[in-house]
């Protein structure tokens, strides 16, 4: 009995194959990479700031009113003020439509400054820090603003933190 062996490809039948991937293919395919990253970053970086679009916080630091006291004593906001009708017989509720417009959030431990310029007295600023809040306003500093002694809600969680993927609880700088 014999035994035939059995046969396999010779070695230069893979040789004459090409390869995958060659220079030129990976410069093309690097080359549409580059530009569809260029592409990218100038269709997102191009966000309408027209008032009908609040698209970034930018726009809405810088329209925060006195926007650099703002962004040095506190942080910008926006602010909304509605009413709620309610009736109880028969019971529903109404609530009007609602005004938006910016405003910012002193840190407590800048409240001198709405002192200094004689905006709150001394019994209001004692007032909001027995309650342990902090004052917001609306409107310019300079020319009538409205200032309210403002209660930080800290119930009211950030849902877009607790999304898988996002690290850590929120920082103390957080807390006004």
């Amino acid at each position: 009995m014999t035994r035939t062996r059995p046969r396999y490809p010779s070695s230069n039948s893979s040789a004459s194959e090409k390869p995958l991937l060659n220079a030129t293919t990976i410069a093309i395919l690097s080359a549409v990479f580059v530009v569809g990253v260029l592409v990218g970053t100038v269709f997102s970086s191009t966000a309408s700031l027209n008032p009908e679009n609040v698209a970034s916080r930018e726009f809405i630091d810088r329209s925060a009113p006195n926007y650099e006291l703002c962004a040095k004593f506190g942080a910008s906001s926006t602010v909304s003020d509605l009413r709620v009708f309610v009736t109880y017989n028969p019971f529903n509720v109404y609530v009007t439509q609602p005004s938006i417009r910016p405003g910012c959030v002193l840190r407590r431990n800048n409240w001198s400054i709405l002192e200094q310029r004689r905006l709150v007295t001394s019994e209001q600023v004692r007032d909001c820090k027995n309650r342990m809040n902090t004052f917001g306003f609306t409107g310019d500093l300079n020319s009538s603003p409205e200032i309210e002694c403002i209660y930080q809600n800290e119930s009211a969680d950030n849902f877009f933190l607790n999304q898988p993927g996002t690290v850590g609880p929120r920082p103390e700088t957080d807390n006004f």
